[in-house]
């Protein structure tokens, strides 16, 4: 599959914010998929999608944003060459393909930033379209952690550690 029609990925600007936190808001608020604060506020989301990462991008097609993307290292020291990634499609664009594009594009941005390998800690288990999505683009299950997310519907779901090697 090809990315969508008109998309541009580019990274994010201050001028984005508005747009961004309807999105982040309403994929968040549900408390289903990511382990942020379902309650957190506009200004500390923000921070963390666009501020704390060493890069976050926007997916937008005609002026719109429609999904966005950061990329942060895992973690310090002897694993700094691994990065994290955290995806969010505006849920009316949900399946036009914009995480698709959006995962293949931070693995070269990734790449460019000088990080071998992707590693997403905690998908939960729940959320199958990510799961399958990560998997055809690659990405191994390399662990899984029982009952490690409380899901407001479901009670205690597992999450799994998905990994990819992005080559030196």
């Amino acid at each position: 599959m090809s990315t969508p029609e008109g998309l541009i990925i580019r990274p994010v600007r201050d001028a984005d914010r508005d747009a961004l936190w309807p999105i982040l808001r309403d994929v968040i608020r549900p408390g289903d998929t990511y382990v942020i604060d379902p309650d957190i506020t506009q200004e500390d989301l923000l921070a963390f999608w666009c501020d704390m990462p060493a890069a976050t991008y926007v997916a937008e097609r005609d002026g719109v944003i429609l999904g966005t993307y950061y990329i942060k290292t895992n973690q310090q020291g002897g694993g700094a060459h691994v990065c994290n990634c955290g995806y969010i499609t505006a849920p009316a664009a949900q399946g036009q393909g914009i995480a698709r594009a959006m995962c293949v594009h931070s693995q070269e941005a990734a790449r460019d930033l000088g990080y071998v390998a992707m590693q997403f800690n905690f998908v939960v288990a729940s959320n199958v379209g990510a799961i399958a999505l990560w998997t055809k683009l690659g990405f191994e299950t390399v662990g899984r952690l029982p009952r490690a997310f409380r899901h407001p519907e479901q009670g205690l779901v597992d999450a799994l550690v998905m990994f990819k090697w992005l080559g030196d």
